[in-house]
């Protein structure tokens, strides 16, 4: 979905997301045409990471962090990359006896996983399956594990051959009409018990089968992403239940639980985006689910770019990027480099001030790192969480390097200023730190401290926070 958005022009992107028109109208109305067209350019010039799950193994542990030591493998859904740092709850810990290539697939089961835990399936009830993409092919086992008939629909034969492969009676989706036929026949006439949704189209087909497929007061689930024009009387007639999926389950999107690593109370939540990863990783480990099937590819990291062109084709299916080290090698790599070098070539006039930069969000790109590029300073680091949005923004404003460390801005003696651009509640602890380290701090307002904070920065000597650069 995220490649063929990025593939389409500006009108095509309109279309796919009317309501981003609709606010994009509104913004006119309220700051005028200019800020409007540069804010809706800058947003779809960021760049969004690819990929939903990475296999590694710890080199450092956080402050707090007690069930995980060095030298542990787990399975997280932080970037794709070589280093990554990633949040407690979105890390599990794998068995040593489970193959690396399989245990990486228990996050993206996770999504199928908690579609499936909404759906509420039951032994011996039948259950319609369409979308036989790699998620609709692993909720197909997870569906056929808890004692449901099951039943694949797909316009691809060869995935519903992998479907049928499973133990699923499957329906090939290009003639509709004779798909809902063969879907009565076999829930003997009575219409399936539930329906989960796990295609990807602009189409409204899927949510206008599945009511129809269902039998009276049948429960729908959507994990996938489809056109959304439902037919009121289809529901209404039949008291059909219907519900979207949210992607690996409670936790999900929320900063206090992924960011900050605050669980949710197992008594009141018992499955959590992290629990979810976990029992995939038990079904794995069990035997109950076959995944060698679903690769389609396995390719080194660096023809990854090939790969992903043939992503949407109908070719591509579970496609396994292999780092170039073993977990022996990585033992022995060392501390990773954090510091991207983007223009080493650039003037270094010690006349001129050096800065470097806290945060690349939409607001430090439209209207900070533009002012601050036609000062005449010495750019030399820009910073991020994840690194993928400074390495955009060194290349779009003249930086000399990007990073995700701020102790690559603190401890540069070359750097004279910063600017703190980052999230409102950071504010606070990266002033204290800077000014620690003697450089000139300028941050975007508001400025959030904490009474301690407030006490650290009241004992330094120079405090000097700016609203805007001219």
């Amino acid at each position: 979905m995220l490649i063929e958005f990025g593939k389409a022009n500006l009108l095509q992107k309109a279309l796919r997301q009317p309501e981003r028109v609709r606010q994009a109208i509104d913004k006119i109305r309220t700051d005028g045409v200019g800020p409007t067209v540069a804010a809706v350019r800058s947003k779809l010039d960021q760049a969004i990471p690819l990929g939903n799950a990475n296999l590694g193994m710890v080199v450092e542990e956080g402050e707090g962090v007690s069930d995980l030591c060095v030298g542990d493998r787990v399975v997280s859904n932080g970037p794709h990359a070589e280093w990554v740092c990633v949040p407690r709850n979105l890390c599990v810990k794998v068995s040593s006896g489970l193959e690396p290539s399989d245990a990486v697939f228990a996050m993206v089961g996770a999504i199928g996983l908690q579609g499936v835990r909404l759906l509420d399936p039951t032994l011996g009830e039948s259950i319609a399956v369409i979308g036989l993409g790699l998620i609709g092919l692993l909720a197909v086992q997870i569906i056929k594990a808890n004692g449901c008939r099951v039943i694949g629909i797909d316009k691809e034969a060869r995935r519903c051959s992998l479907a049928q492969g499973f133990g699923a009676e499957a329906v090939d989706l290009s003639d509709p009409s004779a798909a809902e036929s063969v879907v009565s026949r076999f829930s003997r006439g009575r219409g399936v018990d539930g329906v989960l949704i796990t295609a990807s189209t602009s189409s409204n087909q899927p949510v206008e089968m599945a009511p129809r497929m269902c039998r009276q007061r049948g429960r729908i689930v959507l994990v996938g992403v489809v056109g959304m024009g439902l037919n009121r009387n289809d529901f209404y007639e039949k008291e059909i239940s219907f519900q979207v999926s949210c992607s690996f389950g409670p936790g999900r999107y929320d900063d206090s639980y992924e960011r900050l690593g605050r669980d949710y109370p197992v008594g009141f939540v018992r499955w959590t985006e992290q629990r979810n990863v976990e029992a995939m990783l038990d079904l794995i480990s069990s035997g109950a689910l076959a995944l060698d099937p679903l690769i389609s590819h396995r390719v080194p990291f660096a023809r990854a770019l090939e790969v992903y062109r043939e992503i949407g084709s109908g070719e591509a299916l579970g496609v396994l990027l292999e780092y170039p080290h073993s977990e022996k090698d990585q033992r022995q790599v060392g501390t990773p480099e954090r510091r991207l070098t983007v223009n080493p070539a650039r003037a270094r006039s010690k006349a001129r001030p050096v800065m470097g930069v806290l945060g690349a969000g939409n607001f430090a790109f439209q209207v900070l790192l533009p002012a601050l590029a036609k000062t005449g300073a010495r750019l030399k680091t820009v910073v991020s969480a994840t690194g993928v949005s400074a390495a955009r923004a060194a290349r779009k404003f003249g930086f000399e390097g990007a990073s995700s460390e701020p102790d690559d801005v603190f401890g540069d003696d070359e750097i004279d200023a910063v600017l703190i651009a980052t999230r409102h509640a950071s504010h606070g602890h990266l002033v204290e730190r800077g000014l620690q380290s003697g450089k000139s701090i300028f941050v975007e307002k508001p400025l959030c401290l904490t009474e301690s904070e407030l006490e650290a920065v009241e004992r330094a000597l120079v405090w000097c926070p700016i609203n805007n650069i001219n």
